[in-house]
């Protein structure tokens, strides 16, 4: 690998949106640049299903091809390439939600997220590694082999998207999207030292995700710094008539929030340190690295204040009532009459359409998926909705008024991430309920729909990156973005630069 491709690949995607824009690069050596990269790191990594070369070519030469007037006219990232999560449809790119059952199926339409990046005139590198249908925590669960944490090549890189913050965090793509169900995005993002956001449910369209659970889910930034995040969510977001949970509002100022939290003066701001979201149960080295960043945090003048969430203890056991039960309908679909995998009944078994539709999802649905829709049909079944999914949904109300009254009280919630640092492969597979709990701090926001960014909050002491989680008050996406950039600024002072610094890039001949 050439210096000048490793040099041009570790800038931020703001960086290289203004190299485009001064003309001292095009779009075409950015996107050549990264199908370099995934080149040499896929057969380590594997945080692509799709590269999709010749399309992001097209793509980028169709925008160098435009006049500078126009250019000028674009949104920031203009020209920059993007890898996008296998949850999302494509036009003319095959999208699996790395499923067997979706094998070989090519959309015939772009997701609304995916429409708005066209014409931003991002070109799209290609389609990442996820656990089927988003159902995991690990990337363990893809029917196409797991992603590898770049820190750690035995490691994961978190779930559901470890393709999407794997592929950030190796520089195979400057930004990614990601889909975030229950820390999909943010989880990832703290085990592989990027940063991950879930915007506000409804603040970006959801037409063209594939369903997971519809009331939880919502697509969101991977990136390698927060003004990329606040760039990338600025282009995606905004109301969509074809969304029917779309919120009908403007834009928030995410950009500016960011810069203006580069500055680093905190003062006025109230921090809101959740008691039950840290502590017992969460490595030293993770909670270490968070204690550090309070006090960051506070050096810049925030007033950080302790505040409780009792209900948050309840989450866990909510969100795993809830998102079967919505697995469980959304997944009816793939029944092998209409598209996707289609099995028939083998010699002496009946060739009638229920059991043609029992063996294709026995044959196309993995084991996980499979867990999830049993789980889901149950506490919908009669006799036990009122019991399981109504009690469930009951426990999501107290915790949207934990939230609230947590608002009263400061102007963004902190915590950790995750409870850990990345696991080893298989460490986990034995065990679900094991495997859930890494999602115990990032679920909440989910279930009340509020948004949350994690950042990396430095390597823990096996030398492992460590997440920062902001949680702000629904329809403030802006309000998180401000503490964020300030922290994201001071942790790179007293880190001596970036934390990837610290990241060993064997597939980039470092």
């Amino acid at each position: 690998m050439s210096n000048a491709t490793n040099e041009l690949v570790k800038l931020s995607a703001a960086e290289m949106a203004a190299k485009v824009k001064a003309g001292e690069v095009s779009s075409r050596e950015l996107v050549d640049a990264h199908l370099d990269v995934i080149e040499a790191a896929e057969p380590s990594i594997h945080a692509f299903l799709q590269v999709s070369g010749d399309i992001a070519r097209e793509q980028a030469d169709a925008f160098d091809a435009k006049s500078a007037e126009e250019k000028a006219a674009m949104p920031h990232l203009a020209g920059v390439p993007i890898a996008i999560k296998d949850m999302i449809v494509t036009k003319g790119i095959a999208t699996t939600a790395a499923s067997k059952i979706l094998e070989g199926w090519i959309p015939p339409y772009d997701a609304t997220v995916i429409e708005k990046l066209k014409a931003a005139g991002m070109p799209i590198l290609g389609k990442t590694n996820l656990d089927e249908f988003a159902q995991g925590s690990s990337t363990e669960h893809s029917a196409y082999g797991p992603t590898h944490n770049p820190w750690d090549t035995e490691r994961v890189p978190g779930g559901s998207g470890g393709g999407s913050a794997s592929a950030v965090a190796a520089f195979e793509a400057p930004l990614a999207l990601g889909t975030d169900t229950g820390g999909s995005i943010r989880q990832p993002g703290a085990l592989t030292g990027t940063v991950g956001v879930k915007p506000t449910y409804g603040g970006v369209s959801r037409f063209g995700a594939i369903a997971m659970a519809s009331s939880l889910d919502q697509i969101g930034p991977v990136t390698r710094t927060v003004l990329d995040s606040a760039m990338l969510q600025e282009i995606i977001g905004g109301h969509d008539r074809r969304d029917s949970t779309s919120i009908p509002e403007g834009p928030r100022p995410m950009v500016a929030a960011a810069m203006e939290g580069a500055k680093r003066d905190l003062k006025g701001f109230k921090v809101g340190l959740v008691k039950e979201l840290g502590g017992e149960g969460f490595q030293p080295g993770v909670q270490a690295r968070f204690d550090e960043a309070v006090r960051l945090l506070e050096d810049m003048g925030a007033e950080v204040v302790e505040v409780s969430c009792p209900h948050f203890a309840y989450s866990l056991g909510a969100y795993y009532i809830i998102m079967p039960s919505e697995v469980s309908s959304n997944l009816a679909r793939y029944d092998g009459m209409r598209y996707g995998m289609r099995v028939m009944p083998p010699a002496g078994v009946p060739a009638t359409a229920a059991n043609m539709m029992a063996y294709t999802r026995e044959a196309g649905f993995g084991d996980e998926v499979k867990r999830r829709i049993i789980l889901g049909t149950y506490a919908l079944s009669a006799g036990y909705y009122d019991a399981w999914y109504g009690s469930a949904q009951k426990v999501r109300t107290l915790i949207i008024d934990d939230f609230n009254k947590a608002f009263e009280q400061a102007d963004v919630l902190i915590s950790p991430t995750s409870p850990s640092t990345a696991f080893k492969f298989g460490e986990k597979m034995d065990d679900p309920l094991a495997m859930y709990m890494n999602d115990i701090a990032t679920i909440p926001a989910n279930l009340a729909g509020v948004p949350a960014m994690s950042i990396p909050a430095g390597l823990s002491d096996d030398g492992l990156p460590t997440g920062i989680q902001f949680i702000a008050p629904q329809q403030r996406d802006e309000v998180m973005y401000k503490p964020a950039a300030a922290l994201e600024a001071a942790l790179e002072e007293a880190w001596n630069g970036p934390i990837w610094q610290s990241l060993t890039t064997p597939w980039l001949g470092e």
